[in-house]
């Protein structure tokens, strides 16, 4: 395992997906990870039994912390959370606005307190604005932020398949707080992050609403086609295999021409003339299209694309996916028998890590977290004297 940040520590008062995923890469990163939990446990342990009798989410987004049990309605849980945060070098929740701020924990007195802290404060609609109160969660997010509007075909719209908003807003904080980690190493200063799944994916909207505000043009709902780009999306070859292919500039449209479809004279079709006229002109560019796909089996249909010196794939099922040869993967210990899950992105000097440790059981570590900060809670205590 990496120990880029042996040393830290982090405290997350955390549920779900989004701050677990920022929480877990920092306790990749070696850092000391506490987990704060409510008495019945964060509710991500309960979504399914499907790996192995444990949850799928919750093994992968918690692998190597501790858990501690906290009731926060106790005057004894919120000083040894006082004593927590005392300790740490920063602070993750992703709670219901505002609870954790009526119990002590708001950001104004948090860093008066304790200044070299690093906060970060993950909700739904941030902490400012007219949806800031709303209860909220991934799907409500795709919803409200038009992302279902641009996902799925003309049958209408649909869910991102995994839960991207929070996925996004984890890895926001994730790269956040180590920038704040660095600021802080030169000022010596803490800072506090606020992080919103709206604003999140509301950045990663920005070329359909840049497209609707200027052009007054909506991407149409494609299916597993690009809504702007074109030729760009899936084909069904004769033995009905999808083969997704992409032709990026007119460069590769006229190669995809001469060699693949074997129809140079459509380079100089004024239907066709650049993008945005082959986009205007899919459906009359994909009935030539299909037709040449359905004539060829993937093998050769792949080895002209190939040729062709185009970007090309399989549309998976997740059987294939699960097997791909591409993918990598690695060891998750768990308290059953180990898994194999694919790790982060980044590889570090060619190497992956050997394996993860095991997501804690709930409340493990309750009682020796207790007895390491029962000193720091006695002049918690003191302090509010």
């Amino acid at each position: 395992m990496k120990a880029d940040l042996a040393g830290i520590t982090v405290i997350a008062v955390e549920q779900a997906v989004a701050a677990p995923y920022a929480s877990s890469r920092l306790a990749d990163a070696g850092a000391r990870v506490i987990k704060v939990e409510r008495p019945e446990g964060d509710f991500a342990r309960q979504y399914d039994r499907s790996v192995r009798g444990q949850s799928a989410y919750f093994l992968w987004l918690n692998r190597g912390k501790e858990s501690v049990c906290v009731d926060l309605r106790r005057g004894s849980d919120l000083e040894l959370l006082h004593a927590l945060i005392g300790r740490a070098d920063v602070f993750i929740h992703n709670l219901k606005p505002n609870l954790l701020a009526d119990l002590g924990f708001g950001a104004a007195s948090l860093r008066a307190r304790h200044p070299r802290l690093i906060g970060c404060e993950i909700t739904g609609f941030g902490l400012n604005g007219p949806f800031s109160d709303l209860k909220s969660y991934d799907l409500i997010v795709q919803g409200e932020s038009g992302l279902c509007e641009i996902t799925g075909n003309a049958a209408g719209p649909a869910r991102v398949g995994v839960s991207v908003c929070d996925i996004a807003a984890g890895m926001n904080a994730h790269a956040a707080i180590l920038q704040a980690l660095l600021a802080r190493e030169r000022s010596g200063a803490g800072c506090w992050i606020e992080i919103s799944l709206f604003d999140s994916i509301g950045d990663w909207m920005n070329v359909p609403l840049l497209h609707y505000r200027y052009a007054g043009t909506a991407p149409k709902r494609v299916g597993v086609n690009h809504a702007t780009i074109a030729p760009y999306g899936a084909y069904t070859c004769r033995d009905g295999t999808r083969v997704i292919f992409s032709v990026q500039n007119e460069r590769e449209w006229q190669m995809f021409c001469s060699m693949f479809l074997q129809r140079a004279e459509l380079v100089d079709d004024p239907r066709f003339g650049h993008n945005d006229a082959r986009v205007a002109h899919r459906a009359a560019l994909d009935e030539i299209i299909v037709s040449v796909f359905a004539t060829m089996s993937v093998e050769d249909a792949v080895a002209r694309l190939k040729a062709s010196k185009l970007a090309y794939g399989r549309l998976n099922s997740l059987e294939r996916a699960s097997s791909h040869p591409h993918l990598r993967s690695v060891r998750q210990e768990t308290s059953a028998d180990d898994i194999r899950l694919v790790p982060p992105a980044p590889i570090v000097n060619g190497s992956d890590p050997h394996s993860f440790r095991r997501p804690p059981e709930l409340g493990e570590h309750t009682a020796a977290i207790r007895r390491e900060f029962s000193a720091e809670r006695v002049q918690s205590v003191q302090c509010f004297k």
